[in-house]
């Protein structure tokens, strides 16, 4: 299924989600113009690499603890940033909306951090960077799915387009997470391509903490 935009109103402009996008993008850009080597020697000291915080053999305190950070702005393939924009850009604006810009960022980063932090904790082990915006994204489709529920989604499913609500799409989306998050820690023992706990972690963020950084209604 692939989603090709809602039909929830937004009625201010979405900087913070376009600025977001923009940062990714221009990021994976200027990684293609580097060096191999020097490329991935940003990954490995940008991205989250979890043994770095499991080992003390392996430098524990290696960047502190910015990696949880900023792994959310890097993206290992045209595909990996494209995915992650296009869901930004379908769901994030009206998010943002809700919330207004800076609390919408700050929302957006502890969503990030908090998917990151449970990618780490099933994982600890793992020497190779964990990378990418869709922890703090999927913060992002929590909150839209408990503020827009009965929104419709338009969705491709191939060879037709669809009309479903935001609850029955997203809830699609959180049952296949889990699903992928839990056969992996079973049958590959955490080592996947995908970070499927940062998924979870980021969306249960998001459930917790989306009420905090709501605007307040006009009395």
């Amino acid at each position: 299924m692939i989603p090709i935009r809602d039909t929830a109103p937004c009625n201010s402009t979405p900087y913070v989600t376009w600025g977001i996008m923009a940062l990714c993008t221009g990021i994976f850009i200027a990684m293609q113009f580097v060096p191999d080597e020097t490329a991935v020697g940003l990954l490995n000291r940008y991205g989250m690499v979890p043994i770095h915080y499991s080992s003390w053999q392996a430098g524990w305190a290696f960047d502190g603890f910015f990696s949880f950070i900023s792994n959310l702005f890097l993206h290992a393939s045209w595909t990996h940033l494209i995915a992650n924009v296009w869901f930004l850009w379908i769901f994030a604006d009206n998010v943002e909306d809700r919330m207004g810009r800076i609390p919408f960022l700050i929302f957006y980063l502890l969503c990030g951090g908090f998917a990151t932090l449970l990618q780490w904790y099933f994982v600890p082990m793992l020497d190779i960077p964990v990378i990418g915006a869709s922890g703090a994204i999927a913060g992002v489709l929590a909150a839209y799915f408990f503020l827009y529920p009965m929104e419709r989604v338009i969705v491709f499913f191939p060879p037709i387009v669809i009309h479903i609500p935001a609850i029955a799409f997203l809830g699609v989306w959180v049952l296949i997470q889990l699903d992928s998050a839990t056969s992996s820690i079973i049958f590959e023992d955490g080592a996947v391509d995908v970070a499927w706990w940062a998924h979870l972690g980021g969306f249960v963020a998001g459930t917790v903490l989306y009420r905090l950084f709501l605007r307040k209604a006009p009395e």
